[in-house]
């Protein structure tokens, strides 16, 4: 027989005396309560046109400074971000309205700097003639136009006269023109060197064309006048003077020389203040202007003087080269010329 017994049941002691869990003592299970939370402080929002501020500042300023503005008063109230964006929108969009104003700034002297040589090419067909024609119609009133022979001037003909020659040179300059300045140069020299031998007669003709080039100051009116006081007082000194204004001459669009300065140049002994004071003789070169610009011109295989410098040996036009003394020595030597009839050797105003 087996010594197996059943195990007896667990003994647990008395708890009668203890005191009852909190279930058991109300008879329903209290809910669970849930755990406190963190919170988080919020991010304000960005700005909406401060962005648009710093993004227009690459296309339109004037949207960005609108905008930025209107985007820190915003921010200011509402405590939004983006001031910096706004600010940075701001400062680049001053810059761009700045650099818009000096461009149109430049543009309209750069317009106002070559309008003239536009201007001329529509009114003469190219570059190199004259800025304008003669400044206006010579005024009766404001004196009447010398007349007769002075010394080297020959009024009524319109040029100043040097040498004896048989061969006739008319030499059409004006004292501002930077190309005559070059001819000068080059071929004054051989120029003086022929009238002094007999060769030639040298006829100057001394034009106004850039008047409007000098600020208002008509220098090359003034200058062609005092060449005609030094041509009327001191004849000998014509061609010394008129090396003179062309080794002292001013760039288009100055005010050129002073009338003290125009005097100071004349040779020594010879006053030309108060000739050039009078003005009497700015009022003759303005009229030879007209003259040659309208023409005709006696005894020329041209019509019409149209630029500065041109130069013909017995009526007959030099068509070469302003600084190629060799070419026009040999043109002089001709006589009459080549008779070639090219378009007239012109400077242009803008060189």
């Amino acid at each position: 027989m087996s010594n197996d017994r059943p195990e007896p049941f667990p003994f647990y002691p008395d708890q009668s005396g203890l005191p009852a869990s909190p279930e058991h003592a109300t008879g329903h299970q209290e809910p669970l309560q849930p755990a406190p939370q963190q919170e988080y402080p919020q991010v304000p929002r960005t700005n909406t046109l401060a962005i648009v501020s710093l993004v227009s500042a690459f296309v339109v300023s004037l949207v960005a400074v609108i905008t930025g503005h209107i985007a820190l008063g915003q921010i200011a109230r509402r405590g939004e971000r983006g001031r910096g964006l706004a600010i940075a929108g701001l400062v680049l969009g001053y810059v761009g309205l700045a650099s818009t104003v000096v461009l149109v700034v430049v543009s309209i002297l750069f317009a106002a700097a070559f309008g003239r040589v536009f201007l001329n090419m529509a009114q003469h067909g190219g570059f190199g003639g004259p800025v304008t024609s003669a400044t206006s119609e010579p005024d009766a009133s404001g004196g009447a136009l010398p007349s007769g022979t002075l010394g080297a001037a020959h009024f009524d003909d319109g040029y100043l006269s040097v040498g004896t020659g048989s061969t006739i040179v008319d030499e059409y300059i004006d004292p501002m023109c930077p190309y005559c300045g070059q001819f000068e140069a080059t071929n004054g020299a051989l120029l003086a060197s022929r009238v002094d031998d007999g060769s030639i007669t040298l006829r100057i003709h001394a034009l106004t064309f850039l008047d409007q080039a000098s600020q208002g100051t008509y220098y090359s009116s003034r200058a062609s006048a005092a060449l005609t006081c030094v041509a009327t007082l001191e004849p000998a000194s014509t061609l010394d003077y008129l090396a003179a204004l062309f080794a002292n001459q001013p760039q288009e669009n100055t005010e050129g020389l002073t009338d003290d300065h125009l005097a100071a140049l004349a040779p020594a002994g010879t006053d030309i203040s108060a000739c050039i004071a009078q003005g009497d003789y700015q009022l003759w070169s303005e009229a030879n202007t007209d003259a040659a610009l309208n023409g005709p011109i006696p005894g020329a295989e041209i019509d019409s003087i149209q630029g500065t410098p041109t130069v013909l040996v017995d009526g007959a036009q030099y068509p070469g080269g302003l600084t190629d003394s060799s070419e026009f020595q040999a043109f002089l030597d001709s006589g009459s010329g080549s008779g070639s009839g090219q378009p007239t050797t012109q400077g242009s105003s803008g060189a």
